[in-house]
């Protein structure tokens, strides 16, 4: 997942001496924030004789129209127009360069960017827009989700709240980008707050359940209908590369993923037709319950002699309340 540093909240430095910094720091992308106002091209085109880090410049305005002269003049990478304040549509020329993204806040649905379906990316602010310093609300993770199962190969962005906590749930979830402002320049360094936001070992405020994906979300089948057929169905239909195996009640019977597949391919390739649903599910995975920390969920990972690409959670009873994938962490890491 790439840095993108909210170059404007760092309020104690010019803005060339932040730059500096953080083109010293290998910041993989320069945040600019644009509240209506073209002069933000002035200090962008300063920055590109400082520099050729890429640029991402969020732009806030009820006319976009009046920006697209100076995105042809000064090309910045990354483009992206905030949802609520568009006074009609946004029509891009299309000579003007750069991805393209739709910036929404926490109420705005994901179903919005339907309309915008042809940009590269969404930017979901997390904290409200201009307000330095906020808290990351949670609610942004379900909407992390949902368009991520709507729109696969288009790319999420976050903006607020991003903590080293924080960034490392987005990472697993198959974030590319987050940005960062206050937190980024209220440690001791610049060098000290990457560090945080890119490693492993982190303090938890938040529970495995507030980020998993819910049950109702994930590929599951009741043990007494899980045929070898309906399971491999479940599978293939859920999209996700598992299927979770319950009891009636939701207790965790097993887990079958296309690892388990192969295994159950291989030992009787020969007569395949055999298999059953026995040979299919992993009666006993690794889990974790909902209530732990990111920081537990860590250190089961650690503890375990093979890779962990799918993790049931439960709660205290025993019963499947979701799943945690890995597999979004490699997309957000490209």
């Amino acid at each position: 997942m790439k840095i993108s540093a909210s170059i404007y909240s760092d309020k104690q430095r010019p803005l060339q001496k932040v730059i500096q910094d953080l083109v010293g720091h290998q910041i993989d992308l320069l945040h600019v924030d644009c509240n209506n106002d073209t002069s933000v091209f002035e200090d962008i085109q300063n920055i590109r004789e400082w520099c050729d880090t890429p640029i991402d410049l969020h732009i806030i305005t009820d006319h976009p129209e009046k920006f697209y002269p100076f995105l042809k003049e000064c090309p910045v990478e990354y483009i992206t127009f905030q949802y609520e304040n568009l006074a009609g549509p946004l029509l891009i020329p299309d000579d003007i360069t750069g991805k393209k993204g739709l910036a929404i806040t926490t109420p705005t649905s994901v179903e919005v960017f339907e309309k915008y379906s042809g940009m590269d990316f969404i930017l979901i602010m997390a904290t409200i827009p201009g307000q330095s310093g906020g808290v990351f609300d949670q609610k942004n993770f379900s909407k992390i989700r949902q368009f991520r199962r709507t729109y696969p190969r288009k790319s999420i962005h976050v903006d607020g709240g991003v903590n080293a906590e924080v960034s490392f749930i987005l990472r697993n979830m198959g974030v590319s980008s987050s940005v960062s402002g206050s937190y980024l320049f209220g440690e001791a360094s610049v060098g000290n707050a990457l560090m945080n936001l890119t490693q492993r070992e982190i303090e938890s405020q938040y529970c495995i359940k507030d980020f998993m994906t819910p049950l109702a979300e994930a590929p599951h089948i009741k043990i007494n209908r899980a045929s070898t057929k309906a399971i491999l169905e479940c599978v293939e239909n859920g999209k996700m590369g598992f299927s979770l195996v319950l009891e009636e009640n939701d207790m965790l019977h097993g887990l079958v993923s296309s690892a388990d597949i192969r295994k159950a391919l291989l030992a009787k390739i020969d007569t395949h037709q055999s298999i059953t649903p026995e040979d299919l599910i992993n009666k006993n995975p690794i889990s974790i319950i909902g209530t732990a920390t990111v920081n537990e969920l860590l250190k089961k990972i650690k503890s375990c002699p093979f890779p962990i690409m799918y993790l049931p959670v439960t709660n205290e009873e025993g019963n499947a309340i979701g799943i945690v994938n890995f597999v979004h962490l490699i997309k957000g890491e490209i």
